[in-house]
């Protein structure tokens, strides 16, 4: 197992998480996948069982500090190797600014900005440390780049996180770590919230109207993206946002 690439995905539950580790399993690395717990990876596990791929599953809170130090060891210790960490798992509030609380506010930021900033740097480290280079991809939002109401904390965190791919990019380069983000717009993904509004055809058909190509980006679109971002076709490309949101961005 240690000569095989192997790839860390946090979220895998559903969505692109799940959608990214079917992906990268398929263009051959073996799969480390995590969620807060076991249980919700029965569903991406059995997928990822199902096509022969190995895989290692791992339940990880992100706000849990030493958890994140001794998984990211246990799942080096069980791949024999890392050389790929897509941070997709996040927290979500939608409200008015004027109405976020003090805890909305922290369990957002906790796990967008603060959990996923010390899972890569542990991840980070072992890149270093092991002296193979390695490829970061964080799943941002395009509420990370234009304004948008009832999203303020939510896009807060996804632009943070943007910041921290263009520093780590710049800081981990010497050690050949590239480190890129993708900037999703509007997603055909069964989300709870998603769900519910999507619902809704005239709330459909507003949401499509706003985008030049009138259509939802799918998970699979997404994960084809973190695919190209970690493979040699893309080994000069560090420290960019990929857009994925069918113009809305640009209208």
């Amino acid at each position: 197992m240690a000569g095989k690439r192997a790839a860390l995905v946090t979220g895998a539950s559903y969505g692109v998480g799940a959608a990214t580790a079917l992906a990268l399993a398929r263009d051959g690395f073996e799969v480390a996948i995590t969620a807060t717990k076991l249980d919700n990876l029965t569903a991406t596990l059995k997928q990822l069982e199902g096509i022969g791929a190995r895989v290692v599953p791992v339940a990880l809170d992100l706000r849990d500090d030493a958890g994140i130090v001794r998984t990211t060891a246990e799942i080096v210790a069980a791949c024999g190797r890392l050389d790929l960490l897509v941070n997709n798992a996040g927290a979500n509030v939608r409200k008015l600014a004027a109405e976020v609380t003090a805890e909305e506010w922290d369990a957002v930021m906790d796990v967008n900005v603060r959990g996923t900033f010390f899972l890569t740097q542990q991840v980070g480290r072992h890149f270093i440390a092991a002296g193979r280079g390695g490829c970061i991809v964080n799943l941002a939002s395009t509420h990370g780049l234009v304004g948008t109401a009832e999203r303020s904390t939510y896009g807060i965190s996804k632009g943070a996180l943007i910041a921290m791919t263009r520093m780590l990019a710049v800081e981990w380069a010497q050690h050949g770590i590239r480190v890129n983000a993708i900037a999703p717009g509007r997603l055909d993904t069964p989300s709870p919230s998603r769900a519910e509004k999507g619902a809704s055809p005239a709330y459909m058909e507003a949401v499509l109207k706003r985008i030049p190509l009138r259509r939802q980006a799918s998970v699979e679109e997404v994960a084809a993206a973190v695919t190209y971002l970690a493979s040699p076709a893309a080994a000069s490309i560090t420290g960019q946002v990929l857009v994925l949101d069918g113009g809305l961005t640009v209208a």
